[in-house]
């Protein structure tokens, strides 16, 4: 099994598709007002946008987009007027992550794992 599609609900999609082509995804599927889909620069997974009429409750969406230069990344972004809600900082769990906000409030985290992601120390054989 291979993921390689993740759909968020969002309340503008113009706004969204605009923000998220600043992160650097590739605008592949335009079928206004309702859905936008791109295609991310490394590899071939696509991630979409679906309008809806109200956001979900709670905690929310959660997506992480992985990027080698992290810090380059978010320094770029930065700017091109991006805010971030925390700079890219070392987690106990052994990734580099920073985290901002998209227009619609879903957690956004850039980070940088490597061979933890996958494999950690505390990795489950």
């Amino acid at each position: 099994m291979k993921l390689n599609q993740i759909t968020i609900p969002v309340l503008d999609l113009d706004h969204a598709v605009a923000f998220y082509k600043v992160l650097g995804l590739q605008l592949i599927v335009y079928s206004a007002p309702h859905y936008a889909r791109f295609h991310c620069p490394d590899g071939d997974a696509t991630f979409s946008l679906q309008l809806v009429d109200a956001l979900p409750v709670g905690h929310g969406i959660h997506v992480y987009f992985e990027c080698d230069a992290l810090d380059n990344a978010v320094e770029q972004l930065k700017q091109q007027g991006v805010q971030f809600d925390e700079m890219p900082n070392d987690k106990p769990w052994l990734w580099r992550e920073a985290h901002l906000k998209d227009p619609d409030g879903n957690h956004i985290i850039l980070y940088y794992a490597g061979e933890n992601r996958l494999h950690p120390p505390w990795r489950i054989n």
